[in-house]
């Protein structure tokens, strides 16, 4: 019997990052806690776990600006599986300060404290190399070996990105990373055994997920940061000057949110060049992301059929211009050398008729935000839920959006209005509850619910907010909230709306708890 492709079938699923997982140590890992959330998801009647972005983060905190796109975050590694291998010890790990509030991550903590226990694993993990490290080393030396010398050069150079180090290094000058490479050893295997730490612990993870009915859903940003491995070791797939500084930079032109747009200062690729040999860079890309996730979502698909562009050095995004992106004949390319993938399009932001078209001939679902179709007016928007197609992925809202009771909290009292009206909400059921049941009745395929919203948090547990530093990629959940009470409720909810798989089991209410 043909298997139905996953985002084909009448399913639902969580967003939750790794990060917000509880954990002892300053962010969620890779450990006990993540198992213990599949088993969760699983109990929930759930098919999906959607996270962000596993790279290795810099400045700013966030996994849309990783180091490399194929390396994990070491942030991730599960450190009490790490005590249990032998590489460090309770104690070492018990004396860091990584920050008392149980809600929230302390990055400059995490930081300052994670990587000298790192170092410590590493001389022990010096006196007993595992067997299967070489091989690992071989398999991902594709992009392993320029990533950790990348890694180690910029801790050398105090943290600079890599476009202010000296001329030979910065422009990958063959004789002068030898040298480098010889120079650093020590540095360099310290980055490997990272990465082989990380990917150790979460091919553990996603096999467990997926022998439990758990598909997980992974973002692949557009774009590479600046100051990255990616951009260092390929500069010919870029839009760079002689100094490897970016000609034209990424971002989002002026809207109703943002006077001044959105600056990203991602460089742009140079699609021509892409295109002559196949987009090869792009393949390596997906093929890792594939083996990675279950299911790809395109970050910000819209920019491939046109992206904005943005002078470099402009403080703002007031001034750019459009080019048009590849079209069809990347996607055609991609599946014809890699197969059939599951992808979803991040198709939101400013659309025309020819990102709608692009979008239908390659077939996938977009998504449809349901906090995007309500305002002080109330139109036939495209994201109201009876206008949801079957081949889409239905959102409340995502790691962007304030959280639902944070929404209502913000919002005018004419779209509370609006969104009262529609929803029918009344006081005998929580608000957020009714908009996500609202989300599951949909014609929609596939719905992703925010583990916030289930928590009915605000926005004092809102993820991110765009345009801005400081505040963002820190919400985490407590352990106690994680339970088989709440997993009951989300089954009744999924089960009434035909969202569960065949293995999924009846919910049980008493009651008390149907409303709740």
């Amino acid at each position: 019997m043909k298997k139905t492709p996953l985002l084909e079938r009448r399913r639902c699923g969580i967003l939750m990052p790794v990060f917000s997982l509880p954990s002892p140590y300053g962010i969620g890992s890779l450990g006990k806690a993540a198992f213990d959330f599949v088993d969760f998801l699983e109990a929930a009647g759930q098919s999906y776990w959607q996270i962000l972005p596993l790279g290795p983060t810099g400045y700013g905190d966030s996994p849309y600006q990783a180091y490399s796109t194929f390396a994990g975050n070491p942030y991730f590694i599960d450190l009490e599986s790490l005590c249990q291998s032998g590489y460090l010890r309770k104690e070492e790990c018990d004396a860091i300060d990584f920050g008392k509030n149980p809600d929230e991550i302390d990055y400059g903590k995490l930081y300052n404290g994670r990587f000298p226990l790192f170092k410590k694993a590493l001389a022990r993990f010096k006196e007993r190399i595992p067997e299967d490290f070489e091989a690992f080393c071989k398999k991902q030396s594709a992009w392993l070996t320029d990533y950790a010398l990348f890694m180690a050069l910029k801790d050398e150079n105090g943290g600079a990105s890599f476009d202010k180090w000296e001329d030979d290094l910065k422009l990958h000058k063959r004789a002068a990373l030898k040298k480098a490479e010889e120079r650093l050893a020590d540095e360099v295997l310290y980055w490997k055994m990272l990465q082989y730490f990380f990917y150790q612990q979460w091919n553990a993870l996603k096999s467990y997920a997926n022998k439990k009915g758990i598909s997980i859903i992974g973002d692949v940003p557009i774009y590479v940061s600046p100051d990255s491995a990616d951009v260092w070791a390929s500069p010919e797939q870029f839009q760079l000057d002689e100094n490897r500084k970016p000609i034209k930079v990424a971002g989002c032109p002026p809207d109703a949110f943002t006077a001044d747009g959105q600056l990203w200062g991602n460089p742009l690729y140079r699609w021509d060049k892409m295109k002559e040999d196949g987009y090869a860079w792009w393949c390596k890309r997906l093929k890792a992301a594939s083996k990675l996730y279950d299911v790809i979502r395109f970050d910000h698909f819209r920019g491939f059929e046109a992206y904005y562009t943005i002078p470099y050095g402009r403080k703002n995004a007031r001034k750019g211009a459009w080019e048009k992106g590849p079209g069809i004949d990347f996607f055609k390319t991609i599946h014809e050398k890699l197969g059939k993938l599951d992808i979803i399009a991040e198709d939101l932001g400013f659309l025309t008729e020819g990102v709608y078209e692009l979008l239908r001939e390659t077939g996938y679902p977009g998504m449809k935000v349901i906090q995007f179709a309500f305002g002080a007016k109330m139109t036939d928007s495209e994201y109201l839920p009876h206008n949801f197609p079957k081949n889409c992925v239905a959102y409340t809202g995502t790691h962007d959006n304030e959280t639902i009771l944070g929404w209502l909290g913000s919002a005018n009292a004419k779209t509370v209005k609006n969104v009262e009206r529609y929803f029918r909400l009344h006081k005998d059921e929580g608000k957020n509850w009714a908009i996500m049941k609202g989300a599951l009745a949909t014609p929609a395929n596939t719905v992703i619910l925010q583990m916030q919203d289930f928590l009915g948090l605000d926005n004092r547990a809102r993820v991110n907010e765009p345009s801005t530093l400081g505040k963002n990629w820190r919400w985490r959940v407590r352990s106690e909230c994680i339970n088989s009470w709440l997993a009951n409720l989300i089954l009744g909810a999924a089960t009434i709306y035909f969202r569960t798989p065949p293995t999924a089991k009846a919910p049980v209410f008493d009651g008390e708890t149907e409303n709740k």
